[in-house]
């Protein structure tokens, strides 16, 4: 195993230089996606290497979580052994541990709390809230619970006929999501800007952004050095419903006024990993980006570009984390399978 068992724990911060320039120069929609799966697949490495050292580490040590087959003196001896570094393992991963279950506790109370809220409003994409306090967000649709039998057969008709109304009607169904916004917030845009707000809260629901919010936010917590790529994410989703609602509207300069009007009065959204139109971060960005062409999402960045060489350089390590993890997998599994008595 050696040093491929700690090479994942480092190897995130070749992905930070990617980071700033993805969103510069890369289309929203590119860099959100890319920069969400190497944040994924370099957590995912590094709490695998976790635990590993937790294994190695704590072999000769009582109450190892070694199984009981492999509980011969001559297996122990076998497998490699550092006191110090799975000690450290330990504690490290219960924190991960704890961390991902708490943030992803509270984005599914934060949903089920928002989903009662909505429970006696007519069904429809839009949802008003009467409140004194500036808010708009996209809330992701919920999963019906599961009834038994002919109630379920009676539920399932009942909701095809909504969503037929639905349909009809030009709403989408409750269970694709729904925009929420208060009649505080409507008070402060006009017609033209609340018809952007609306297009900017159904791309986030369309391009299901809170999974990807969701995702770099437990990356972050499995590994601290994937926080830039946290904050990129954000920035990089609300470009991408940016450019959305400016497409679909025609405006481009309209949209950057909502943007700002909504930043100045609008207290954000309920949890970071849900997407609103004046979510916390660069809007001075947001709104000098609207002011200009709309991106291109077809070319990608060359070789002799900063930003091309960063790609790159994240793309090389990503793959070093997760043939360094595999790595070490496959060497604790040869030497623990070569050592276990038959």
């Amino acid at each position: 195993m050696g040093v491929f068992v700690f090479l994942p724990l480092v190897l995130p911060l070749t992905a930070l230089p990617v980071a700033r320039l993805a969103e510069i120069h890369l289309h929203p929609r590119i860099a959100t996606r890319l920069l969400s799966a190497l944040a994924g697949v370099l957590a995912l490495c590094s709490t695998l290497c976790l635990g590993l050292l937790v294994v190695v580490g704590t072999a000769q040590l009582p109450g190892n979580p070694l199984p009981d087959a492999w509980s011969d003196p001559e297996v122990r001896e076998a497998v490699p052994y550092d006191e110090i570094a799975g000690k450290a393992a330990i504690v490290a991963l219960t924190v991960v541990t704890v961390g991902c279950a708490a943030a992803a506790g509270r984005h599914r109370r934060v949903r089920r709390r928002a989903h009662r809220a909505l429970a006696g409003l007519p069904d429809g994409e839009l949802a008003v809230l009467a409140d004194e306090a500036p808010y708009a967000y996209a809330l992701p649709g919920s999963t019906p619970a599961r009834l038994p039998g002919a109630r379920m057969r009676a539920r399932i008709r009942t909701r095809t006929r909504a969503r037929a109304r639905a349909r009809i009607h030009g709403w989408g169904s409750r269970g694709q999501g729904r925009v929420v916004v208060s009649t505080a917030m409507l008070d402060c845009l006009d017609t033209r800007e609340r018809a952007a707000l609306v297009a900017h809260e159904r791309a986030h629901l369309s391009g299901h952004h809170h999974r990807y919010l969701l995702a770099v936010r437990l990356a972050a917590r499995a590994n601290p050095l994937l926080r830039p790529l946290r904050a990129a994410v954000a920035y990089t989703a609300e470009r991408w419903a940016d450019e959305e609602a400016a497409r679909v509207t025609g405006e481009r300069t309209v949209v950057a006024r909502a943007i700002g009007k909504a930043a100045l009065v609008s207290r954000g959204t309920p949890t970071p990993t849900l997407a609103g139109l004046a979510a916390p971060g660069p809007v001075p960005r947001r709104v000098a980006a609207l002011l200009e062409p709309a991106p291109s999402a077809v070319n990608w960045p060359s070789m002799s570009l900063a930003v091309g060489l960063a790609v790159w350089t994240a793309a090389a390590g990503t793959l070093g984390s997760a043939l360094s993890s595999a790595n070490a997998t496959v060497t604790l599994f040869l030497v623990l399978k070569a050592a276990t008595p038959l």
